[in-house]
């Protein structure tokens, strides 16, 4: 004797997609705030205290861009 089992996904509503790229708007948008208040405070600090920090101005956007987004 053979057995059937069958299963639908669950579809995702309009709603569901709704909100999920609501989420994902709201991700970006945090994220390009981290970036740009990460910029923001590291481009304010002067040579030598960058240089305390190890940090070479050429670099500060690619620190920002890891803070806000990884590697």
């Amino acid at each position: 004797m053979a057995y059937v089992n069958s299963t639908r996904a669950a579809s995702a509503t309009s709603g569901d997609r709704l909100s999920g790229i609501v989420e994902t708007i709201r991700t970006a948008i945090e994220r390009r705030r981290l970036y740009n208040r990460t910029f923001r405070e590291l481009a304010a600090l002067t040579d030598r205290e960058l240089n305390d920090l190890g940090i070479s101005r050429m670099s500060i956007a690619e620190i920002a861009r890891e803070a806000a987004y990884g590697k």
